[in-house]
């Protein structure tokens, strides 16, 4: 039941960015403005997912959540209602506000988990559930969007995704496994996160791993044209199938060379796609296979928190995380369209595998093989 209200608490989170960019382009008639009112958004969730984390390892998840998502949901209410002709620092301002104000209820959910199955092997099953669970709200929260957009209105699909949002959130917030966490006590009162030589490895890991996504999404795009959401739609079912798989199996990698292998089979399904960039539908069931190991390797790092992460900061740590991909999804669409313009789709291919190789080969060189998986700083 838990799980199920984080989902529905994070499918809205999927959403922003396809919402705020279409509805600031219909009021402003300008994707110029669309575009920074978007990149503003982007920017403010990677600034304040880690200082929302931060906040509930310091004072619990309740009251952060709640006021986040109040305030989350009020900035999406007032975007939608701010009429045409508004100054674009005014969408901008509060385009930043949602981002950071955006709720980390991933992160608590995947905190509360070492709680909720103590078991290392029920453990880490439970993150590729998790794992497998955000994907689908990546592959139905974005046209649920359009839809709604469509037929009701793009100001009406924002306020409605704040709504749910806070209803949401605030149920996952007052669920007694929510109340009752509550941090690991710390001796030093600022102790951060990164503050582990693990974190700072599964950090730029993970920031590969988003590179990987930002530039799949450019050269999907550039290949299958109008048959790019669905070929994209075909990846994360990939990925969610990997992840249900991975949950069967027993979760992912447990160690350090497991996750580095996984890694690379990420890498080199990518860069599969390069010849199958020929045509659409070999780009489609291609990709849906190089997809599977999207969630087994997020699943596999989320693990790996529970010993990387210093005492009392695990929430800030899957903020870390999650700010990482963000950031690198960001840097591969940029670089990804540039070498889509230079030499073609393909090349954004060979992007995408290339900083999953290069993620593998951080942890293969940084991360112990075996178990103890994590060395505590």
């Amino acid at each position: 039941m838990l799980l199920s209200t984080s989902v529905v608490a994070r499918l809205p989170l999927a959403t922003f960015s396809i919402g705020i960019l279409v509805h600031v382009q219909q009021s402003t008639g300008s994707y110029a403005a669309a575009g920074i009112a978007a990149g503003a958004l982007a920017v403010a969730q990677g600034a304040g997912g880690p200082l929302l984390g931060r906040l509930v390892d310091r004072r619990g998840q309740t009251l952060v959540l709640i006021g986040a998502a109040l305030v989350t949901g009020l900035a999406l209410a007032a975007i939608a209602a701010l009429p045409a002709g508004t100054a674009l620092l005014a969408v901008v301002a509060l385009s930043a506000t949602v981002g950071l104000t955006t709720p980390p209820v991933g992160a608590c959910m995947r905190t509360l988990i070492p709680l909720l199955r103590p078991d290392p092997d029920g453990r880490r099953r439970a993150y590729a559930v998790d794992a497998a669970a955000t994907e689908l709200t990546w592959v139905s929260g974005p046209p649920l969007a359009l839809v709604v957009g469509a037929f009701a209105g793009t100001g009406t699909a924002l306020t409605a995704a704040g709504a749910v949002l806070m209803v949401a959130t605030t149920a996952f917030a007052l669920s007694p496994a929510s109340r009752r966490w509550r941090p690991a006590p710390v001796t030093r009162s600022r102790r951060s996160a990164l503050g582990s030589p693990a974190m700072r490895t599964l950090v730029p890991v993970l920031a590969g791993v988003g590179v990987l996504f930002g530039a799949t999404e450019v050269g999907a795009a550039a290949t299958a044209g109008p048959a790019a959401g669905l070929v994209l739609g075909l990846w994360g079912a990939g990925s969610l199938a990997g992840g249900v798989a991975a949950a069967k199996l027993g979760g992912g990698a447990a160690a350090g060379r497991g996750f580095t292998l996984l890694l690379a089979a990420l890498g080199a399904g990518h860069l599969i796609l390069v010849p199958a960039s020929a045509g659409t539908v070999s780009l489609a069931v291609t990709i849906a296979v190089a997809g599977t190991m999207i969630a087994p390797v997020l699943a596999s790092c989320y693990a790996m928190v529970d010993d990387a992460a210093p005492a009392g900061t695990v929430t800030e740590a899957f903020a870390w995380l999650a700010t990482a991909t963000a950031l690198g999804t960001s840097v591969g669409a940029a670089a990804g369209g540039a070498l889509v313009d230079a030499a073609g789709p393909a090349s954004a291919f060979v992007l995408a595998g290339g900083a999953a190789i290069a993620s593998s080969l951080v942890a293969a060189v940084r991360l112990p093989a075996a178990r103890p998986a994590i060395a505590l700083s």
